[in-house]
Parts: C-alpha cells; sequence; structure tokens
C-alpha cells in the first residue's frame, strides 16, 4: 500500500479485493456529507478494457443471470449476436416503445394534445410509470399489445396475464421481438414518427422519474450516438438520489403465474435496448433477469459487464477503467471537495467508468484516509477514490488528471 497523504502519512486505505471493509459507519460527519449510511460492500476491481466493436465477441453472461440477447447490423443486414432471442421476460419499461407506438399509429406527431405529448416525453425520456398507465388505461390496456403484435408481426409478445390486467410491464417480451420493434421504427415508421420518438430516446436523462440510474447497459457502455429505452421491475433502490428510490411501482407480487409457459414475474428484471452508432447502424437488445435479493448496482454492473462484451458494429467504446465501488449513496461531486455541489449518488455497489485522478479535500471515513480523487466522465464529475474497490489510494493504470 502507498502513502496517500500530502502529509507523508500512511492509511489504512483499502483492504483485498472482495473483501468487506470493516467499520464503514463509525464514519466521521465529514464521511456522512459522502454517504448515506448503510452497509458496505466490495464491488470489483477495475475490469480490463473490451474487445473492439469490430472484434469478434461471444455474449459474457454473468453467473447467475438468465439473459436474452440479439445484436443487430442494420448495414449487413445480419445479427453480430444471438442468444435465447425468443425467450420471453417481463417487459418492464420497454413496452412503453410499443404503447408510443400505437399511440401514433395513423397519426402525426404533430396531431397529439400538448398534454399527449407531454406524456409521451417524459415516458420515453424519463421512464415515468404514470404516463404509460395513462395512455394504457385510456387506449385499452392490454389491447394495446395485441393490435401492435399483428402490426409488427411480433412472435413472442403477449399481454399481461389476465390476473393482472393493469400491469403493462408484466407484457412478455423478447430479444428478438425487440429487434423488430426498433427495426419497424427505423425503416417503417413515418419520418415524423420515427425522428419524434428515437428524438425522445436519444434524450434519455441518467434518473428517471422515479429515482433510478438509467444509463446503465447501452448508454454506459457506449459513446453517443445513441438512443435507448430501459426497464427494470423488482428493485427496491436505484441511486440518484441520497436516499433509498421507491419501489418501482410495476413491481412483481409475491407469488408468480404458474404453468410451464409463465413469464417469470418474481427475479428481478434489467433490460438495456436501443440503436448505437452513426446513422443508427446497429440494435441492441439485452434483456435479463437476476437471483433474487440482487441489488440494483449489482444488476446494473452486469448489464453493463454483458453489453461491454457484445459485438457491436458501429459503437465507439468509452476510454477509462472500469472500477467496483462500494458503500450507499455515494456522491459524484461537481469538483474534489465535499464542499462542491452534488451531481447525483451512485447505485450502490456498482462499476464507475473513471478517465483519470487527482488530488484534492482529504477524506476520512475511518478507519481509511484519502486524499485522491477520480474524474467519471459519465457524470462529468468526481467521486472520492476512498470509496473505489481497489487495493492503492491510486486506482492502479489510470493516469493523473
Amino acid at each position: 500500500m502507498t502513502p496517500s497523504s500530502t502529509r507523508g502519512r500512511r492509511t489504512a486505505r483499502s483492504t483485498p479485493h472482495g473483501a468487506t471493509r470493516p467499520g464503514l459507519w463509525a464514519a466521521t460527519a465529514l464521511a456522512a456529507l459522502l454517504c448515506t449510511t448503510g452497509a458496505a460492500n466490495a464491488a470489483n476491481a477495475p475490469s480490463p478494457s473490451p474487445p473492439p466493436a469490430g472484434a469478434s465477441a461471444r455474449a459474457e453472461v454473468p453467473a447467475g443471470v438468465t439473459a436474452g440477447v440479439a445484436v443487430f447490423d442494420r448495414h449487413t443486414g445480419a445479427f453480430t449476436e444471438q442468444l435465447n432471442t425468443s425467450a420471453q421476460f417481463r417487459s418492464a419499461s420497454v413496452v412503453k416503445l410499443l404503447i408510443a407506438l400505437d399511440l401514433l399509429w395513423g397519426r402525426s406527431p404533430d396531431a397529439l394534445s400538448a398534454a399527449e405529448r407531454a406524456r409521451v416525453d417524459t415516458m420515453l425520456r424519463g421512464s415515468d410509470d404514470a404516463a404509460a398507465s395513462a395512455f394504457w388505461s385510456a387506449n385499452g390496456g392490454g389491447a394495446i399489445v395485441d393490435r401492435m403484435v399483428s402490426r409488427l408481426d411480433l412472435t413472442d409478445t403477449a399481454r399481461p396475464p389476465a390476473t393482472h390486467p393493469g400491469y403493462w410491464g408484466y407484457t412478455a417480451l423478447s430479444a428478438r421481438d425487440t429487434v423488430r420493434i426498433y427495426r419497424h421504427l427505423l425503416d417503417s415508421a413515418p419520418a415524423a414518427v420515427r425522428d419524434y420518438l428515437l428524438g425522445d430516446l436519444r434524450q434519455s436523462t441518467r434518473c428517471a422519474t422515479d429515482g433510478y440510474d438509467q444509463h446503465f447497459g447501452i448508454a454506459g457502455s457506449f459513446d453517443r450516438p445513441w438512443a435507448v429505452k430501459q426497464g427494470w421491475s423488482g428493485f427496491s433502490s436505484g441511486g440518484c438520489t441520497s436516499t433509498p428510490a421507491a419501489t418501482r411501482t410495476q413491481a412483481p407480487p409475491a407469488s408468480s403465474p404458474t404453468g410451464a409457459d409463465a413469464v417469470d414475474l418474481s427475479r428481478p428484471a434489467l433490460h438495456t435496448t436501443g440503436v448505437v452508432g452513426a446513422g443508427d447502424r446497429t440494435i441492441v437488445a439485452v434483456l435479463t433477469l437476476h437471483p433474487s435479493g440482487t441489488s440494483y448496482g449489482k444488476a446494473y454492473s452486469d448489464v453493463g459487464r454483458l453489453t461491454r462484451s457484445l459485438n457491436v458494429p458501429g459503437a465507439t467504446r468509452p476510454a477509462g477503467t472500469w472500477v467496483g465501488t462500494w458503500g450507499n449513496g455515494v456522491r459524484v461531486r461537481t469538483s474534489t471537495s465535499t464542499t462542491s455541489g452534488a451531481i447525483t449518488a451512485l447505485p450502490a455497489g456498482v462499476e464507475v467508468l473513471v478517465r483519470c485522478q487527482k488530488r484534492g479535500q482529504e477524506v476520512s471515513v475511518p478507519p481509511y484516509v484519502n486524499d485522491w480523487w477520480a474524474h467519471l466522465p459519465q457524470y462529468g464529475g468526481y467521486m472520492t477514490n476512498i470509496y473505489l474497490s481497489v487495493p492503492e489510494n491510486q486506482v492502479p493504470g489510470v493516469p493523473v488528471c
């Protein structure tokens, strides 16, 4: 371990990879400015850079995760990745694509009322559930899905089970049907509809309206241009706020429907879907289920690792090193001090992309002391290195800012 302090004081900064840091919640008042109380578990060490986008790759599914993956290159008209493409998952918020397309079927976006347009915008940009529920109720509920199945020739998509007719997030969906939805939007929908809906997906906000950080998967793995519609269900907190976010309103019930063909409604679901690259070259659909009790930060990191392993033609990978974090409510700040403004809070234990690091205010979370701060380009700010899961005060191999 190397000294971190400018005063030459040796620190008790880190533990071996994978170990739990003791004594965190005896933190000082200064530490309280950085991280809310909660269990602190060390996450993963820096992960190596993935292969270039054009390289041969195979979907690397993390242990315990069930995944359906489809990556379609519109330039060649061929899939570069296919894994369990017909497997049905509950859609969570990905079904909002069908809700929006149904609303605009045979209509121009200009024909929408101001209230309808505002609902579409917040439903697609911030994944707003109330907006989706309003459209679902007004336009026939499950009949929306039936209509879109017929219109787009979807083979694995079905309305929610009869036991939960109002739960639009329980719509059954597969990776290959998700690709079909995006192919329709890109290649068949009227230009005004395409440009309007993709415009909203390009403006996906990092923090959804329910307090979840939704820039995982595609949004974290590739530089813009991209347009995304994400989905999550069954998690109780998701970063972006310093206190736990509200449980997703479309959370699963205590028990799931029975039957061999029943879609799993119990395990936490996290999906990343969208288009990547200049000219919207590649369509990516990654649908996942995680073991019961998986934290949002763990699922977020697992989906990121899976997405980064894919062969996505036209994608540009962001520069930097992926590093695990520990602690709950860890804040990203505008500068390298606890008095600078807070940009957001991280999902607990999530991996972050570190571009460079620099010295700043010394932070003490007994028994740890550190004055190094990491720059997180995807957040546009800094976090103290004390909450990075690395064996030294500086992140190995990461340059000084």
